[in-house]
């Protein structure tokens, strides 16, 4: 079942407001993080991601067991909870 295109017609004004509210679009998700699922469960690759790290630096969390991990075969897992606790167990508070 095709659905046929049509074109809309808008005067100027309508457009730049469409332009206007896509540029605040893009600017509010510009600052937009992963949401971390305390539920899932995230590969090495990931976490090096969602916390801009090294490998090494994950690596050194893993044997210094500032983080727990499951590994299966050569492949490392970090539950969502676990990356959850490491950010927080690590969080400094500001003193304003």
């Amino acid at each position: 079942m095709k659905t046929k295109k049509q074109t809309v017609k808008i005067d100027e004004e309508q457009y730049l407001e469409l332009q206007r509210c896509f540029s605040e679009l893009l600017k509010q998700c510009t600052g937009v993080k992963f949401k971390i699922n305390p539920e899932a469960w995230y590969d090495n690759q990931e976490l090096i991601q969602l916390l801009f790290i090294s490998k090494r630096t994950a690596q050194h969390y893993r044997d210094s067991k500032l983080i727990s991990f499951s590994q299966v075969g050569n492949k490392i897992y970090y539950k969502g909870e676990n990356i959850i606790a490491l950010l927080e167990g690590n969080f400094i508070k500001n003193k304003f």
